[in-house]
């Protein structure tokens, strides 16, 4: 699949904690790093994840909030 999306991150899926209409799905993108997305459950179906999958994580935000505490 081509995107025009630059942000885009090789991973493996290592954890998925589904619920009824989401799921939170977790990715090590190598490093260290791991980033997790929440998508519908119906889409873990549809796209066959299961942990181990192989899976290529796509960043498209308009913007980006930094945060100081």
């Amino acid at each position: 699949m081509r995107l025009s999306a630059r942000n885009q991150l090789k991973g493996t899926v290592t954890a998925i904690k589904e619920g009824m209409v989401e799921a939170q799905v977790t990715v090590d993108i190598g490093g260290g790093q791991t980033i997790v997305s929440v998508i519908t459950a119906d889409s873990v179906k549809n796209l066959g994840l299961r942990v181990g999958s192989p899976v290529v994580a796509v960043v498209k935000a308009d913007n980006v909030m930094i945060g100081v505490e």
